[in-house]
Protein backbone atom coordinates (compact mmCIF):
# COMPACT_ATOMS: atom_id res chain seq x y z
CA UNK A 1 0.00 0.00 0.00
CA UNK A 2 1.41 3.54 -0.63
CA UNK A 3 0.83 6.83 1.10
CA UNK A 4 1.69 10.04 -1.10
CA UNK A 5 2.48 13.18 0.68
CA UNK A 6 2.48 16.22 -0.51
CA UNK A 7 4.23 18.67 1.88
CA UNK A 8 7.28 21.42 1.64
CA UNK A 9 10.71 20.97 3.41
CA UNK A 10 9.80 24.61 5.43
CA UNK A 11 6.62 23.78 7.10
CA UNK A 12 6.91 22.73 10.30
CA UNK A 13 3.61 21.18 10.43
CA UNK A 14 5.08 19.16 7.39
CA UNK A 15 7.81 17.84 9.70
CA UNK A 16 5.67 16.70 12.39
CA UNK A 17 3.67 15.49 9.95
CA UNK A 18 5.84 12.80 8.64
CA UNK A 19 6.94 11.80 11.82
CA UNK A 20 3.73 11.21 13.27
CA UNK A 21 3.14 9.42 10.08
CA UNK A 22 6.36 7.14 11.20
CA UNK A 23 5.07 6.91 14.26
CA UNK A 24 1.59 5.16 13.46
CA UNK A 25 3.70 2.88 11.12
CA UNK A 26 6.16 1.87 13.53
CA UNK A 27 3.29 0.37 15.70
CA UNK A 28 1.56 -1.38 12.98
CA UNK A 29 1.58 -4.35 12.06
CA UNK A 30 1.52 -4.18 8.62
CA UNK A 31 4.05 -1.09 8.34
CA UNK A 32 6.69 -3.28 5.70
CA UNK A 33 3.43 -2.97 3.52
CA UNK A 34 3.84 0.53 3.34
CA UNK A 35 5.53 2.26 1.06
CA UNK A 36 6.03 6.16 1.52
CA UNK A 37 6.37 8.59 -1.38
CA UNK A 38 7.08 12.58 -0.93
CA UNK A 39 5.85 14.89 -3.49
CA UNK A 40 6.87 18.72 -4.13
CA UNK A 41 4.31 21.87 -2.65
CA UNK A 42 6.14 25.27 -2.47
CA UNK A 43 4.68 27.49 0.22
CA UNK A 44 6.42 30.09 -0.97
CA UNK A 45 7.26 30.26 -4.36
CA UNK A 46 8.50 34.03 -4.77
CA UNK A 47 11.10 33.82 -2.28
CA UNK A 48 14.41 34.11 -3.81
CA UNK A 49 17.59 32.50 -2.98
CA UNK A 50 19.61 35.38 -1.40
CA UNK A 51 16.52 36.71 0.63
CA UNK A 52 17.17 34.35 3.92
CA UNK A 53 15.59 36.85 6.12
CA UNK A 54 14.51 35.19 9.41
CA UNK A 55 10.94 33.80 9.15
CA UNK A 56 9.79 34.79 12.72
CA UNK A 57 10.27 38.50 11.45
CA UNK A 58 8.28 37.48 7.39
CA UNK A 59 5.80 35.77 9.86
CA UNK A 60 4.66 38.93 12.00
CA UNK A 61 4.31 41.00 8.69
CA UNK A 62 2.40 38.59 6.89
CA UNK A 63 -0.06 38.01 9.64
CA UNK A 64 -0.01 41.28 11.35
CA UNK A 65 1.90 40.09 15.16
CA UNK A 66 3.81 41.49 17.49
CA UNK A 67 7.34 39.42 17.91
CA UNK A 68 6.36 37.92 21.28
CA UNK A 69 2.75 36.80 19.80
CA UNK A 70 5.50 35.25 16.64
CA UNK A 71 7.39 33.37 20.12
CA UNK A 72 4.73 31.87 21.82
CA UNK A 73 3.05 30.38 18.57
CA UNK A 74 6.08 28.90 18.00
CA UNK A 75 7.00 27.64 21.08
CA UNK A 76 3.74 25.55 21.12
CA UNK A 77 4.49 24.36 17.75
CA UNK A 78 8.19 23.46 19.14
CA UNK A 79 6.65 21.94 22.39
CA UNK A 80 4.42 19.57 19.56
CA UNK A 81 6.96 18.68 17.67
CA UNK A 82 9.35 17.25 20.40
CA UNK A 83 6.42 15.08 22.02
CA UNK A 84 6.94 13.83 18.89
CA UNK A 85 10.47 13.32 19.10
CA UNK A 86 11.72 16.57 16.89
CA UNK A 87 13.83 18.98 17.95
CA UNK A 88 12.90 22.44 16.64
CA UNK A 89 14.92 25.53 16.48
CA UNK A 90 12.12 27.97 14.86
CA UNK A 91 14.39 31.30 15.95
CA UNK A 92 17.28 30.06 13.46
CA UNK A 93 14.65 29.46 10.34
CA UNK A 94 15.37 31.86 7.09
CA UNK A 95 13.58 32.03 4.09
CA UNK A 96 14.42 30.03 1.77
CA UNK A 97 13.40 29.19 -1.98
CA UNK A 98 12.73 25.11 -2.08
CA UNK A 99 12.70 24.40 -6.08
CA UNK A 100 16.12 23.16 -5.61
CA UNK A 101 15.78 21.11 -2.63
CA UNK A 102 12.28 19.76 -4.30
CA UNK A 103 14.26 18.92 -7.69
CA UNK A 104 16.63 16.81 -5.11
CA UNK A 105 14.17 14.30 -3.61
CA UNK A 106 13.20 13.53 -7.22
CA UNK A 107 16.33 12.23 -8.06
CA UNK A 108 16.75 10.66 -4.21
CA UNK A 109 13.25 8.78 -5.55
CA UNK A 110 15.08 7.31 -8.31
CA UNK A 111 17.90 6.84 -6.21
CA UNK A 112 15.39 5.04 -3.70
CA UNK A 113 16.82 7.09 -0.81
CA UNK A 114 14.07 9.61 -0.74
CA UNK A 115 12.87 9.06 2.87
CA UNK A 116 16.52 9.52 3.91
CA UNK A 117 16.77 12.39 2.18
CA UNK A 118 13.94 14.34 2.94
CA UNK A 119 14.52 13.52 7.08
CA UNK A 120 18.10 15.17 6.45
CA UNK A 121 16.77 18.34 4.50
CA UNK A 122 13.79 18.74 7.32
CA UNK A 123 16.34 18.16 10.17
CA UNK A 124 18.97 20.67 8.05
CA UNK A 125 16.47 23.20 8.26
CA UNK A 126 14.24 22.85 11.64
CA UNK A 127 17.12 21.79 14.31
CA UNK A 128 20.28 23.14 12.71
CA UNK A 129 19.32 26.24 11.30
CA UNK A 130 20.33 25.03 7.62
CA UNK A 131 19.21 27.50 4.21
CA UNK A 132 18.53 24.78 2.21
CA UNK A 133 18.68 26.64 -1.09
CA UNK A 134 22.39 27.51 -0.78
CA UNK A 135 24.01 24.68 -3.47
CA UNK A 136 26.38 23.63 -1.27
CA UNK A 137 24.69 23.54 1.33
CA UNK A 138 22.25 21.10 -0.58
CA UNK A 139 25.40 19.13 -1.83
CA UNK A 140 26.84 18.47 1.71
CA UNK A 141 23.14 17.79 3.05
CA UNK A 142 22.19 15.31 0.29
CA UNK A 143 25.85 13.31 0.79
CA UNK A 144 24.97 12.59 3.67
CA UNK A 145 21.95 11.12 3.32
CA UNK A 146 23.86 8.61 0.72
CA UNK A 147 23.49 10.32 -2.52
CA UNK A 148 26.65 10.68 -4.92
CA UNK A 149 27.97 14.47 -4.86
CA UNK A 150 28.67 14.25 -8.85
CA UNK A 151 25.11 13.57 -9.42
CA UNK A 152 23.91 16.17 -6.85
CA UNK A 153 25.68 18.66 -8.63
CA UNK A 154 24.59 17.60 -11.72
CA UNK A 155 20.85 17.86 -11.10
CA UNK A 156 21.83 21.69 -9.67
CA UNK A 157 23.30 22.69 -12.22
CA UNK A 158 20.89 21.86 -14.59
CA UNK A 159 16.66 21.81 -15.21
CA UNK A 160 16.76 18.32 -13.94
CA UNK A 161 13.42 16.80 -12.33
CA UNK A 162 12.08 20.60 -12.28
CA UNK A 163 8.91 18.94 -14.69
CA UNK A 164 8.76 16.53 -12.17
CA UNK A 165 8.44 19.86 -9.11
CA UNK A 166 5.62 21.23 -11.55
CA UNK A 167 4.04 18.40 -12.13
CA UNK A 168 3.77 17.14 -8.42
CA UNK A 169 2.00 20.99 -7.98
CA UNK A 170 -0.47 20.60 -10.69
CA UNK A 171 -1.49 17.39 -9.16
CA UNK A 172 -1.97 18.77 -5.60
CA UNK A 173 -4.14 21.14 -7.51
CA UNK A 174 -6.32 18.87 -8.76
CA UNK A 175 -6.93 17.02 -5.41
CA UNK A 176 -7.73 19.93 -3.85
CA UNK A 177 -4.66 20.37 -1.64
CA UNK A 178 -4.56 23.82 -0.81
CA UNK A 179 -1.79 23.20 2.18
CA UNK A 180 0.37 20.57 3.53
CA UNK A 181 1.06 18.33 4.41
CA UNK A 182 -1.57 16.34 2.66
CA UNK A 183 -1.64 12.87 2.92
CA UNK A 184 -3.27 10.18 -0.44
CA UNK A 185 -3.90 6.72 1.03
CA UNK A 186 -4.21 3.48 -0.99
CA UNK A 187 -4.82 6.24 -3.97
CA UNK A 188 -8.04 7.45 -2.77
CA UNK A 189 -7.92 8.43 0.76
CA UNK A 190 -6.80 12.05 1.22
CA UNK A 191 -5.96 12.73 4.94
CA UNK A 192 -5.38 17.12 5.45
CA UNK A 193 -3.04 18.17 8.53
CA UNK A 194 -0.66 16.67 10.76
CA UNK A 195 -3.12 13.99 12.45
CA UNK A 196 -2.18 12.53 15.47
CA UNK A 197 -0.48 9.12 15.34
CA UNK A 198 -3.72 6.93 16.16
CA UNK A 199 -5.58 9.20 13.13
CA UNK A 200 -3.13 8.13 10.69
CA UNK A 201 -3.14 4.37 12.06
CA UNK A 202 -7.42 3.97 11.92
CA UNK A 203 -6.69 5.27 8.33
CA UNK A 204 -4.38 2.62 7.45
CA UNK A 205 -6.14 -0.01 9.17
CA UNK A 206 -8.91 1.01 6.86
CA UNK A 207 -7.16 1.27 3.85
CA UNK A 208 -5.67 -2.68 4.68
CA UNK A 209 -8.94 -3.76 5.27
CA UNK A 210 -10.07 -2.91 2.23
CA UNK A 211 -7.42 -4.15 0.48
CA UNK A 212 -6.12 -1.18 -1.35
Amino acid sequence: MRVDIWSDLVCPWCYLGKRRLELALAAHERAGEVEVLFHSFELDTEAAPSDHRPMRELIAQKYGLTPGEVARSQAHLTSLAASAGLEYHLEATRRVNTFDAHRLLHLARDLAAQGELAEALFASYFTEGRVIDEHEELVAIAAGAGLGEPEVRRVLGSDAYAEHVRRDEQAAVELGASGVPFFVFGGRYPVAGAQPPEVLAKVLDRVFEEGA
